[in-house]
């Protein structure tokens, strides 16, 4: 396909083969061969094993480097490989908590399933944010502005902290209500108050480690995003079994332990957070004269952050709705659908760090008025996503009830985990097409489309077909599952179609 073709497209593109970021994989370009003379030594080519090897450990060690020249395949590598293992510790938070909660019965799990049910509300306006402060910070970087770099960062953090103090407040006081909106049991409520208290009281950790590690990712410092969330999850995995069964000095709290480890662990990634862009060591650097309220910039942080908060509560209602119906069939029901999300969580998660690649490489390259390189990128991001999530899907076909049995033996969560499982594999192919578009678009500012596309998707579609296959239909929860992952295909098909056109291209922020 020619859109991932990296060839040049301009004479001075032409000349970046040459470039140090080239240099490191041996590549020589012809015409410099072509007039060697034969007293000149021809540069050897640098076997491609150890290539692969330097570029690895060049993408996890971090240090400065310029996406918008040089091979697009070692650039996606540098930005996807800590993107991806920052992703999977993002995942780790939900699936260790449901590791050890579901040791508490099914009552525990569905608490956990109804409480992120509504901390993905949060999830949508931290996300959203988080997309527009990654469009906002790449393409100044791109256009080498890092002082307009580190001014964005300020704003992020301005917004962020007004949104967490909302939902905090808003989840400490009513958290026993919106339990029950949820459809919760008494049961449910009596076991899980206090833990659905707790993490939407503490949203303030999760808000703005979603836009710290933003700011770092449209930076291009994806790296110090990766570490802040392997520390936050350490301290995560090790508190979780202590405050949750009462281990040694700890209380014996419960569900309701999860979550103080929780927020505990998400507390210490904000302060490393915090550090990392106090410290000066990474690309935005925010110093004392950083420290101000810019409308402007402000201003133009809040009018992306509406399409891409607009996406996701789109998204994120649809899947409060979803959970909601599936309520209707008991506890197991819910709890297998659960844990199979959380299972899910793990392919998700690396693939949308592979897609935030595609976010980085889009906005630098913008900003450095290179679109037609941001377009090769995305479609080379996303044959890599397909061939990710392709082997992911076999092993979720073949695999399914191992997986689920890791967390419970119940027959009747193990029967709907494995459902679930198969029904998103076999979407798996055009979802990974979709999750790098929706990230490409959202890296070039243009957060309407990927909105646009979620309202016909989940609303206009997933919805309405999950109900009535599910409850007039009778199919049970066999016909939420056919809904979401036809849905979760469209949105591929869709997306891929919207981007080729080219409209995202003229976006400015």
């Amino acid at each position: 396909m020619s859109h991932s073709s990296e060839a040049p497209t301009s004479p001075q593109r032409a000349g970046d083969a040459g470039s140090p970021a080239s240099a490191d994989h041996g590549e020589t370009p012809a015409d410099s061969v072509a007039g060697t003379s034969p007293a000149t030594p021809t540069p050897k080519r640098v076997p491609t094993r150890r290539r692969l090897w330097a570029d690895l450990k060049q993408s996890l060690s971090g240090g400065e480097q310029d996406f918008t020249r040089g091979g697009l395949r070692r650039a996606i590598a540098l930005l996807a490989v800590p993107m991806m293992l920052e992703m999977c510790m993002e995942s780790v938070f939900a699936v260790v908590d449901a590791f050890f909660v579901a040791r508490l019965g099914s009552d525990a799990v569905a608490t956990i399933g109804l409480t992120e049910a509504v901390l993905t509300l949060l999830f949508a306006v931290a996300i959203g944010v988080s997309m527009s402060a990654t469009a906002l910070v790449a393409r100044r970087i791109g256009e080498k502005d890092r002082e307009g770099a580190a001014v964005t960062a300020v704003q992020v953090y301005v917004l962020g902290i007004i949104v967490s103090a909302v939902f905090g407040v808003a989840g400490f006081l009513g958290a026993e209500p919106l339990l029950r909106l949820m459809g919760a049991s008494p049961e449910v409520v009596a076991v899980g108050a206090n833990y659905t208290r707790v993490l939407l009281g503490g949203s303030f950790t999760v808000v703005l480690l979603f836009l710290g590690n933003a700011v770092f990712r449209g930076a291009g410092d994806a790296v110090i995003a990766m570490r802040v969330l392997w520390f936050a999850n350490l301290i995560n995995i090790a508190l979780d079994p202590c405050l949750i069964f009462g281990l040694g000095p700890f209380p014996e709290l419960g569900v309701t332990g999860a979550a103080v480890a929780t927020t505990i662990g998400r507390g210490c990634g904000v302060a490393y957070l915090v550090y990392n862009l106090v410290r000066g060591r990474g690309r935005v650097v925010i110093r004392r004269r950083h420290l101000r309220l810019d409308p402007a910039v402000l201003g133009r942080l809040a009018r992306v952050s509406v399409g891409g908060v607009g996406q996701f509560l789109v998204e994120t209602a649809s899947w409060v709705l979803l959970v909601r119906i599936l309520a209707v069939f008991g506890s197991a029901v819910l709890a297998g659908y659960t844990i199979a999300i959380r299972i899910l969580v793990f392919t998700f998660l690396p693939s949308w760090g592979l897609s935030n690649a595609a976010a980085t490489l889009v906005g630098q390259n913008l900003g450095a008025g290179q679109p037609d390189r941001a377009e090769r990128s995305v479609w080379l991001t996303a044959r890599y996503n397909v061939y990710f999530m392709g082997s992911v899907a076999i092993l979720l076909f073949l695999l399914p009830e191992p997986m689920v049995r890791v967390f419970s033996d119940d027959p009747a969560v193990v029967a709907m985990g494995v459902d679930t499982l198969r029904w998103f594999a076999s979407c798996y192919v055009p979802l990974a097409y979709g999750l790098v578009m929706v990230q490409a678009f959202n890296g070039a500012g243009d957060t309407t489309t990927p909105t646009l596309l979620k309202l016909f998707t989940h609303w206009i579609w997933q919805l309405p077909v999950a109900w009535y296959l599910a409850l007039r239909l009778e199919l049970g929860p066999v016909g939420v599952l056919l809904a979401v992952a036809s849905a979760e295909a469209l949105i591929g098909i869709l997306g891929a179609v919207a981007f080729h056109t080219g409209k995202w291209k003229e976006r400015q922020v």
